[in-house]
């Protein structure tokens, strides 16, 4: 995903801001997929009794790694109603909460699709594992500068690697394929999310 939009739309918004109220490329990341996944229902719900369950809500789980080794995946309830700002907050909450031990159990139960970013750790793309009965999972590498053509002239730009993995018992590659086509549409229009 071509991320020089967003990456100067991002360097913009944050330069009047302080440090402490700057928004991270992540938001927009967790933000654009929230998104999405309200526009493709079926990646958003579980597996149970046999059945797709889809949900109406959009409570995204973010993968955390723990301080003292771990991983957990809370969840960001109704994201996609969130603006930048209070996405950005609940963000931070989650993380700061998970690293202390002070999660809810609902955090831990309804997550109806989870995001891992990986980028932090310096991995360029990842093949994440869905979380059952989640049905999907969004995985974001690191954000790095790469040739892209655009305009017919190669020309260096910030990009991500967006992957997905999906349980065929209820979707396949082709809607997968679309989620993410999806999400990079709307990381071309930051101002929108």
């Amino acid at each position: 995903i071509d991320l020089a939009a967003a990456s100067r739309w991002l360097e913009a918004e944050n330069e009047d801001r302080s440090i402490t109220d700057r928004l991270l490329p992540a938001t927009l990341l967790v933000k654009a997929s929230a998104l999405a996944l309200q526009a493709f229902p079926d990646l958003n719900g579980h597996w149970t009794e046999g059945a797709f369950a889809p949900s109406e809500r959009v409570h995204l789980g973010v993968a955390v790694s723990l301080r003292g080794g771990g991983l957990v995946a809370p969840a960001i309830h109704d994201v996609d109603t969130l603006t930048l700002d209070e996405t950005m907050a609940a963000l931070t909450d989650l993380v700061a909460r998970a690293r202390a031990g002070r999660l809810k159990g609902s955090e831990m139960s309804e997550q109806t699709c989870t995001v891992t970013n990986l980028g932090d750790r310096g991995v360029d793309r990842t093949f994440p594992v869905i979380i059952p009965p989640q049905v999907a999972i969004i995985g974001f590498g690191r954000i790095a500068d790469a040739a892209v053509v655009a305009d017919g002239e190669v020309t260096v730009r910030p990009v991500v690697t967006a992957s997905l993995a999906g349980d065929h018992r209820v979707t396949d590659g082709h809607l997968g394929g679309l989620l993410l086509r999806d999400i990079d549409r709307r990381l071309q229009e930051p101002d929108q999310l």
